[in-house]
């Protein structure tokens, strides 16, 4: 599904980052850790054409993502509030992204109650503008959103911070059964092990900027995480 050959980004002769080569396959629940400075969300730039690479290239999809936009169609994403738009409210902005991947008001309609615990009653209905929610619930709005359309690759930096305790435990059943479905790739970045390990089929660790980790989930993984982190 998606294809990373010789990426390199530099800045200001920098190298951030540098993977040789990697591949996502169709349907894979893949997890990125690493500390800051990493090049976990340089990585997801990347991946959706935010920034361009130095050197190498991406596909997904047998599309080479910063030369064409057909990526676009199936793919969606939420790296951090910049992805919603203010002025609205959420059901503005639900309903603005429905029309923008082929949804009527009643395919969105559907969704948003589909998970309406997810919300905890502190989003829709509020009359409130987007801007003025906390980041927790500002959260809440651009991971559902993600969702709208049924898109074929979701990728999310970072799901799980600013989320209380319950709001955390929701999001991750919306990813167990996301990752159920074979023909959805999801890809999340988080400092979390714990959390990142309880919805990834794989863990890729990054260390300035390059691969150090690329392991298969099991019982062990996450003490092998913390092990290395420790050090």
């Amino acid at each position: 599904m998606i294809q990373v050959q010789d990426l390199r980004k530099t800045y200001n002769g920098t190298t951030v980052l540098h993977i040789g080569n990697l591949e996502i396959k169709k349907g894979e629940s893949f997890g990125l850790v690493g500390n800051n400075g990493a090049g976990k969300t340089t990585f997801f730039s990347l991946l959706l054409d935010l920034i361009e690479p130095s050197a190498g290239h991406i596909t997904s999809n047998g599309v080479k993502i910063n030369e064409s936009e057909a990526w676009k169609p199936f793919t969606s994403a939420f790296l951090d509030e910049t992805f919603l738009i203010g002025y609205l409210t959420p059901e503005e902005y639900f309903y603005f992204i429905g029309e923008l991947r082929g949804q009527s008001k009643a395919d969105v309609d559907a969704l948003l109650a589909k998970h309406a615990d997810f919300f905890n009653n502190e989003i829709l209905n509020s009359k409130k503008y987007i801007r003025d929610f906390s980041k927790g619930n500002q959260k809440k709005v651009g991971i559902i959103a993600t969702l709208i359309g049924n898109p074929e690759v979701i990728i999310l930096d970072e799901p799980f911070a600013n989320l209380d305790p319950t709001t955390q435990f929701r999001l991750k059943k919306i990813l167990r059964e996301l990752a159920d479905d074979k023909d959805v790739t999801i890809l999340v970045s988080s400092h979390d092990l714990l959390h990142t390990t309880e919805v990834s089929d794989r863990i890729v660790a990054l260390q300035k900027g390059q691969v150090v980790k690329d392991l298969q989930t099991s019982p062990e993984t996450l003490k092998e995480l913390e092990e290395f982190f420790a050090v």
